[in-house]
């Protein structure tokens, strides 16, 4: 328990609790899809923490979905096997046997870590992959250069999402449980196929027609040269900073998935803090702004 919390007057829960509230009214029976990864992912208070967050959001009606990455563990995984993690353009080039480690680390050990810690803190979760009742199909992702056009990386089974049928999440959610999804797709001969989680964490959150998408990452939110939070953002104003190369890197998933989403009927898309502990509870249930807002126009 965080001490700050527990030195409180009875008085200021009290508070505290009613400030929430115009909040959990609001947002009663909606879905918010959570990107869970950074920090939040490896330190064990933080991993408690975000438990606790995603047990409460379901308790008061609100309906979270959990999608989760996990490229550091991948990477340590491959380390053990004596295996080098390459990448080209920020992507993972994967060949079937990191496939196959892929697989294990993110839908077995990972995942499966985070459906224990929301169990653990009084939820009912199920985890998920793309293959679970046809939830994510996908194709292999043809990447272009960046600086030609008509040169093609080949980065193996890297997939670009076809379409989501999300019936199986809707069904869960309906009964009270909660769903942690793994970023693996299917494709047409029952391949698989590695999946950005932040691609997949937007499109479920399109498809869902979510009210909120909140991507947890190592950072602020988006910051401008001067290392200052921006905590509103349009999809101009991101064309702008990616021309000036403010917005680059890891970012750049992130930001490209924001946008689409907002543009697609999510109501608001938050890159928030993950290293905040109950950064969840406080983004969606307080007037305070924890990172930064995405919204389409």
């Amino acid at each position: 328990m965080n001490t700050a919390t527990t030195t409180l007057e009875p008085r200021d829960k009290a508070e505290i609790l009613a400030q929430a509230l115009p909040y959990i009214r609001r947002y009663h029976g909606k879905t918010m899809v959570i990107k869970y990864g950074g920090n939040a992912m490896t330190d064990p208070a933080l991993q408690k923490a975000f438990a606790e967050d995603v047990v409460l959001l379901k308790l008061v009606g609100i309906n979270p979905i959990v999608v989760h990455g996990g490229g550091p563990q991948i990477d340590e995984a491959l380390n053990r096997l004596g295996k080098k993690g390459t990448f080209i353009q920020g992507m993972r080039v994967t060949d079937e046997e990191t496939m196959e480690v892929v697989e294990w680390v993110l839908a077995g050990e990972v995942q499966q870590d985070i459906v224990g810690l929301i169990n653990a803190a009084g939820g009912k979760a199920v985890g998920l992959t793309g293959r679970d009742g046809g939830l994510i199909r996908a194709r292999k992702l043809r990447l272009l250069d960046k600086d030609d056009p008509s040169k093609e990386h080949d980065i193996g089974q890297v997939g670009a999402i076809d379409s989501i049928d999300p019936s199986v999440v809707q069904a869960l959610q309906d009964d009270a449980f909660i769903p942690v999804v793994s970023p693996i797709g299917f494709g047409v001969q029952n391949e698989s196929y590695n999946i950005n989680a932040d691609l997949v964490a937007s499109k479920l959150a399109e498809v869902l027609k979510a009210e909120k998408l909140l991507m947890l990452t190592n950072i602020k939110g988006v910051l401008n040269k001067e290392g200052q939070l921006l905590t509103e953002l349009t999809a101009r104003r991101i064309d702008e900073l990616v021309d000036d190369g403010t917005i680059s890197g890891g970012m750049l998933p992130k930001i490209a998935g924001a946008i689409d989403a907002a543009k697609c009927g999510v109501n608001a898309v938050h890159i928030v803090d993950g290293r905040v502990p109950h950064v969840l509870l406080l983004e969606i249930l307080t007037d305070q702004a924890f990172g930064t807002m995405i919204r389409s126009h």
